[in-house]
């Protein structure tokens, strides 16, 4: 007994964009469920290894594409692992993961569905770019019971019981009309051949009463030799494991040997996934043991920041019938990283000599990646050393830290920097301004990693970092303009603190400012606004609060104005107003929300108008 069943809401959005999409290159179905079928039969070698015998009555593994002309029928068959009813709905009723919202939302605006498909991993779907039903017969290893999933990709599906000899699944394609192509053996053989060669199961096509034919040679591509495999075969391959449709922008093929012996291939994608900074987000690393696939959930393989690597390791070294929380554990796997870890970094240093090709990994990846400079101890420096910063140096062009250091003035010891939520607004910070009149370069960070990397690297290559509320060089310079007298200063400088004691520690006079009449910064040592901000913005503002100083520019006329007019007591409304108009504009340099947007921008147009009149 069948019972209908509706798709979730974004799953039947994602269904019209890609039934109905424009994309030409429909042959991509076939790829995927090829491929589908191929992780599957992974999946059953794998279990078989913790339950001996559970499928020595299913046969060798293959994958079986089965045309019919008359029906105008494509079957794609596979003795993998199959599915039961739990599984139907999970997989293929409902998309777990919060990227199908952001599928649904992007589609509109991508030229290529298919770069979507690949990229959201929903490649089961694209089946109905050719069908007008789909039909999957499936039975789970070790389990009785088979299952019928019916659907037309608009209405829903229905799930029923049904009958199948073996465990597996076969995925029956009503074609559309004008789908008749992907019933032309020609046809297959070239898309298989082109697509899926690969594949290290055999791809039987059934061709009926002609018999059987093995199209794709069926063999390890990273068990060959590199001088044999062409750029389409990598990028076939690269295709194949990461379920993206870019071309990677680094290719990685290497074989170590030595007190443990292990292959590698792995890319890093030319495009960033949406999932990247997902905390549930796994890396991306298949594990095979003698061309055996074990596990793509082996955490220690691959560290965090380098999570957006694709590909896979072979080593013949690990036990076969090791389990994923054994690995967790295995000293061979802490090895494998390690020197998997280290070729990464050496070629992305040799990528790194061309700005612009380097850039395209960067702007990808490179929050990303910078994540090791916190977490990776053994290769910090190096890491930090791939790394690229925004600076006061260039507006343009990101800079390294060894090219900042062949900047330095002389004199100068230290790589200083500023943190903030934006290059654009940190530029304009008027704590800067003495260090651009020095001639000093200052980094520009606007990543939350940034704010913690600092802490743990606090000194390259023989130069501390340090933030430029910590400078200890001299920041005063000659000045032939009136400064304020001290007295007044002094005078100002106590009503002002009392003014704002609920909003700040302190006011004092600085030397360090050349434009603007005010500044906001914290005690040197304390935590630095930005950071601040970021523990507030995850509610933990309580247990980390730093004293805010509010510089006051003695040089500028607008501070020589308000300390001579403290004099005056007929000014002292006007003199109030112009203080507070003072501190939010420092607070606004500093990104941070001032305590009355209305009186804002009141006073300011006041004063705006006040002035123009005067000019006029």
């Amino acid at each position: 007994m069948s019972k209908k069943q509706k798709f979730k809401t974004e799953v039947s959005k994602l269904l019209d964009i890609v039934i109905n999409s424009l994309y030409s290159e429909k042959y991509i179905f076939l790829r995927e469920l090829i491929s589908n079928a191929s992780d599957a039969c992974d999946k059953l070698r794998y279990y078989a290894l913790m339950n001996p015998g559970i499928a020595k009555d299913n046969g060798a593994f293959k994958i079986t594409i089965t045309p019919n002309a008359e029906e105008n029928t494509l079957t794609i068959s596979d003795n993998g692992i199959g599915m039961n009813k739990d599984d139907l709905i999970n997989h293929l009723g409902t998309i777990a993961k919060s990227g199908t919202a952001d599928f649904v939302r992007n589609a509109k605006d991508n030229g290529s569905v298919v770069d979507l498909i690949g990229k959201f991993g929903v490649g089961f779907y694209s089946a109905f770019m050719v069908a007008d039903k789909v039909e999957v017969i499936t039975k789970r290893a070790g389990e009785e019971q088979a299952y019928k999933w019916i659907s037309d990709g608009v209405d829903g599906f229905e799930i029923s019981d049904t009958e199948r000899d073996k465990f597996g699944t076969d995925i029956k394609l009503f074609l559309k009309d004008d789908a008749k192509d992907y019933v032309d053996t020609i046809y297959l053989r070239h898309i298989i051949r082109t697509y899926s060669d690969h594949i290290s199961y055999p791809i039987v096509l059934d061709l009926g009463k002609a018999g059987e034919e093995t199209v794709n040679t069926g063999s390890a591509l990273w068990t060959k030799n590199k001088a044999e495999i062409t750029d389409e075969q990598y990028n076939d391959f690269y295709h194949h494991i990461s379920r993206n449709f870019d071309t990677p922008w680094m290719r990685l093929h290497f074989k170590a040997e030595g007190n443990i012996e292990y292959t590698g291939l792995l890319y890093i994608p030319s495009e960033a996934p949406y999932d990247l900074f997902q905390p549930d987000r796994l890396q991306s690393l298949k594990l095979y043991v003698n061309r055996v696939f074990i596990s793509d959930k082996v955490e220690d393989l691959m560290p965090s920041y380098l999570r957006f690597v694709k590909g896979i390791i072979d080593s013949a070294d690990l036990p076969l019938n090791i389990s994923r929380e054994m690995l967790q554990q295995n000293a061979l796997i802490a090895k494998i990283k390690n020197g998997t870890v280290s070729r990464i970094l050496k070629e992305l240093k040799k990528r790194s000599e061309n700005y612009d090709d380097y850039m395209v990994f960067w702007k990808n990846f490179g929050v990303a990646f910078k994540e090791g400079i916190y977490e990776d101890v053994a290769n910090r420096v190096e890491v930090a050393e791939l790394s690229r910063f925004y600076s006061t140096n260039d507006k343009e062009r990101l800079t390294s830290l060894d090219e900042y250091i062949s900047r330095v003035i002389e004199g100068q010891t230290t790589i200083y920097y500023i943190t903030g939520d934006d290059v654009s607004t940190l530029r304009n910070n008027p704590q800067l301004e003495a260090f651009a009149a020095k001639g000093i370069e200052v980094l520009l960070l606007v990543d939350p990693i940034d704010e913690f990397w600092v802490q743990t690297l606090t000194n390259y290559k023989g130069y501390p970092i340090k933030h430029i509320s910590q400078a200890e060089l001299d920041l005063k310079m000659e000045r032939d303009t009136p400064r304020a007298d001290e007295g007044s200063l002094k005078k100002l400088t106590d009503f002002m603190t009392e003014l704002f004691k609920n909003e700040v520690g302190k006011v004092e006079v600085t030397e360090k400012l050349t434009k603007s009449p005010v500044s906001l910064t914290v005690e040197s040592g304390q935590m630095s606004i930005h950071l601040e901000r970021l523990m507030r913005n995850h509610q933990q503002q309580t247990a980390f609060a730093s004293t805010r100083i509010l510089e006051i520019n003695p040089y500028h006329p607008l501070i020589i104005r308000l300390a001579d007019s403290m004099f005056e007591p007929s000014e002292k409304a006007r003199i109030e107003e112009v203080c507070r108009l003072l501190l939010d504009q420092a607070k606004i340099a500093e990104g941070e929300a001032i305590s009355d947007s209305s009186f804002f921008s009141e006073k300011l147009s006041e004063y705006i108008m006040n002035g123009w009149s005067k000019e006029a």
